[in-house]
């Protein structure tokens, strides 16, 4: 959500380049952690959708460094962003480190 309100007053000739590029990328961390979820029956669809919303964060980082480069975002909210990212990296990097935690577990009988 911050990357959308931050992006909002970039050029607009960057609407669909940069500022479309960063929001879709951003978002899409959230939408693969949910399918992950969503699949987390099968282990490697799991592991397959975490790997794609950790891309997702370090495209999110690399755009972000475009825009702090050209001077649409200021440093401090740069520093903010690259540290909320990192820290949903160090997450998923647990998550894809240990996916039998986040699975679903057959039941057992009693």
């Amino acid at each position: 959500m911050r990357v959308f309100s931050l992006s909002k007053g970039w050029p607009l000739e960057e609407r669909y380049s940069l500022t479309d590029q960063v929001r879709r990328s951003s978002r899409s961390i959230g939408a693969n952690i949910a399918e992950a979820w969503a699949k987390r029956r099968y282990p490697a669809h799991l592991i397959s959708k975490l790997t794609d919303a950790d891309g997702e964060a370090h495209e999110t980082e690399h755009w972000l460094g475009c825009a702090l480069r050209h001077g649409y975002l200021a440093q401090k909210d740069f520093d903010a962003l690259r540290d909320d990212l990192r820290e949903v990296g160090k997450m998923l990097g647990s998550m894809l480190t240990h996916p039998e935690r986040f699975g679903i577990r057959p039941p057992t009988d009693s």
